[in-house]
């Protein structure tokens, strides 16, 4: 699948790091640091500007590395990118530490990852098929 990319960034193209991956790493596009102090968050730009086809939006999701290693996240994740967006793809990361985390210009801080979707259209009824599971949930299979 071809998607049309603008880059306004200093950096290469999002990218594949592996054969099999399925998200591309997004760099942070940086004039100067950004700070995030314990609990904070900063909208990060990238740079990037994507025209998507209709019927795929792009996920913004967290790199693991990050999650583990710095307590850094990404705050809305998913992040949902529509097809019909036009404006430059920022990611809002979050630190869950305890530590100041510095971003700098270049770095990897989030993946992208470019899923097909439905629309759903409703069909509204008064009532539903019945399961085995019911209206069970929030933890009613139990922890183990």
């Amino acid at each position: 699948m071809k998607i049309r990319i603008v880059n306004h960034s200093k950096h290469p193209l999002p990218a594949y790091e592996t054969a099999f991956s399925a998200g591309m790493d997004l760099r942070a596009n940086l004039d100067a640091d950004i700070v995030l102090h314990p609990l904070e968050r900063a909208l990060v730009p990238t740079g990037f500007f994507i025209e998507l086809p209709n019927g795929y939006e792009a996920q913004i999701r967290p790199r693991s590395g990050m999650a583990i290693k710095y307590g850094i996240s990404v705050l809305n994740t998913p992040g949902t990118i529509d097809a019909d967006y036009r404006g430059e793809i920022k990611v809002i990361l979050v630190n869950v530490s305890n530590e100041e985390y510095v971003v700098k210009d270049g770095e990897r801080i989030a993946q992208m990852i470019i899923a097909a979707h439905e629309q759903a259209e409703w069909a509204e009824v008064e009532g539903l098929n019945a399961t085995g599971r019911g209206a069970g949930g929030f933890g009613h299979t139990g922890a183990r």
